[in-house]
């Protein structure tokens, strides 16, 4: 029996990967080296234009606020036309919202290429679409896990791409990240297969225009989601002027952080979530992930040493490494075939409205209450998602 079983997991290891994987995974991993080139000096760059902790909070939160009214639309097109072109709309989208913030000469018009960037911002979603497409239901965890390492690559070269490109000014980064886009959209073009069958598309086409099916199946996830996402997504917005205010971290010191944080995410979501989530389950794996998530949060809540701001995003990191990829699968597998885009355009859209609140609430509690405030609150909301997702069964 016991030779049975690891014969049966070494097969298991031994699948290969889909035709046309390493194309999309590139895609997701160039367009979040773009994501990672901005964020960790986006808080800092609208502070020379004048902005306070609200309005650094505002700044991520129109991005996100064009997002939740475009990624759910652009998932569904996405099952009726196909994957392909809508993640070559979401490129180009976001190359243009790029090069709009680098050129910014006044705050609104930073809010401009962020709200560009957003309103395209969906390629995320339709290549998870993609990766579902490709992947019986049996291996979407582990691809989608797969996929999430491209997060980690993003957060490990961006960062360093926008350390390196301040130096040369404070515009530079965003210029990169727009070139970044640009020659995403040029890989894409003549790599990126088309994963959606003509069959497919043609049921996504006749399926009734009311999403409510949907939207019921995954009500339970979509306010965990939104929850868990309030929580990071505050501390994503808030964490350069943190490191400023008690580190005396430049922009440098930040994109050197985020580069360890992308380290941790490529070695979760690459190769610890495969024997995590065969010993837990999917469920069991998010719900580990979001109890990690609280407590690192709380913990930076209260760092002001070096080793406690370590193991604070040490926590955080690997929670949400199983978080991401493990909420992405059950969302994918609660839909027809024929409704999985509009099902992650859905839980993207939900994501974008936890990253409208999320930045606006940490950036008051920051400004008003006192700097760890933003995190013991997100810590308690992760809190809430576990408990929801432990409520269901």
């Amino acid at each position: 029996m016991f030779k049975k079983s690891v014969g049966h997991r070494d097969r298991a290891a031994k699948v290969p990967l889909p035709q046309g994987f390493g194309t999309i995974w590139l895609t997701v991993a160039l367009d979040l080296v773009g994501f990672g080139i901005v964020v960790p000096i986006l808080g800092r760059y609208a502070e020379r234009f004048g902005a306070s902790g609200l309005e650094v909070g505002l700044l991520f939160a129109s991005f996100s606020l064009a997002q939740l009214v475009f990624a759910p639309i652009l998932g569904r097109l996405s099952d009726r036309i196909g994957r392909k072109p809508v993640i070559m709309i979401s490129l180009l989208g976001t190359a243009v919202g790029s090069f709009v913030t680098g050129a910014a000469g006044a705050l609104w018009v930073l809010y401009l290429g962020r709200i560009l960037d957003g309103a395209s911002g969906a390629s995320v979603a339709v290549a998870q679409g993609a990766v579902t497409d490709l992947a019986p239901p049996s291996e979407r965890p582990r691809l989608l896990g797969l996929l999430g390492a491209a997060f980690g690559v993003g957060f490990v070269v961006g960062p360093a791409l926008g350390g390196l490109a301040s130096l040369g000014g404070e515009h530079i980064p965003f210029f990169v990240a727009g070139t970044v886009a640009l020659m995403n959209a040029a890989v894409a073009w003549r790599r990126l297969p088309e994963t959606r069958p003509a069959h497919v598309r043609e049921a996504a086409r006749a399926a009734t225009k009311n999403d409510a099916g949907v939207k019921v199946r995954l009500w339970g996830l979509a306010v965990a989601g939104f929850a868990a996402i309030v929580a990071f997504s505050g501390f994503e917005a808030t964490f350069s002027l943190l490191a400023g205010d008690r580190f005396r971290l430049t922009e440098g010191g930040v994109a050197a952080i985020f580069v360890g944080v992308g380290i941790v995410l490529v070695g979760v979501q690459g190769g610890l979530i495969r024997p995590v989530n065969a010993k837990l389950g999917t469920q069991r794996s998010l719900q580990v992930g979001l109890v990690l998530n609280s407590a690192g949060l709380i913990v930076l809540s209260i760092a002001e040493s070096w080793s406690l701001l370590i193991v604070a995003l040490a926590l955080l990191t690997v929670g949400q490494g199983l978080v991401t990829p493990n909420l992405s699968s059950l969302v994918s597998g609660r839909v027809p075939d024929h409704r999985r885009g509009e099902a992650l355009g859905f839980q993207q859209g939900v994501n974008a409205l936890g990253r409208v609140a999320g930045p606006a609430i940490a950036g008051v509690l920051y400004d008003h209450v006192s700097i760890g405030s933003p995190y013991l609150v997100g810590g308690a909301l992760c809190g809430v998602a576990l408990a929801v997702i432990s409520s269901k069964k």
